[in-house]
């Protein structure tokens, strides 16, 4: 099955690191990464984890944002 989640990443000059986002999973849903492709790595990781997670609880996964052009 192909999940269609987003993933926001974002620069952190305070941390001087790439902080991502999974915002369908909730605002405790991050991580990071030293370079951009760090990032991506660990943000797929992290969003197979919490896919893996939620079918193991039985709980119903977050419904995929998307994205509206007008």
């Amino acid at each position: 099955m192909k999940f269609h989640y987003s993933i926001l990443i974002q620069w952190s000059d305070e941390d001087q690191k790439y902080v991502v986002s999974l915002p369908e999973f909730g605002p405790y849903a991050h991580t990071h990464g030293d370079t951009y492709d760090e990032a991506v790595k660990n943000a797929q990781e992290v969003l197979e984890l919490l896919i893996k997670t939620y079918e193991e609880q039985g709980k119903p996964l977050p419904q995929p944002a998307t994205l509206q052009l007008v």
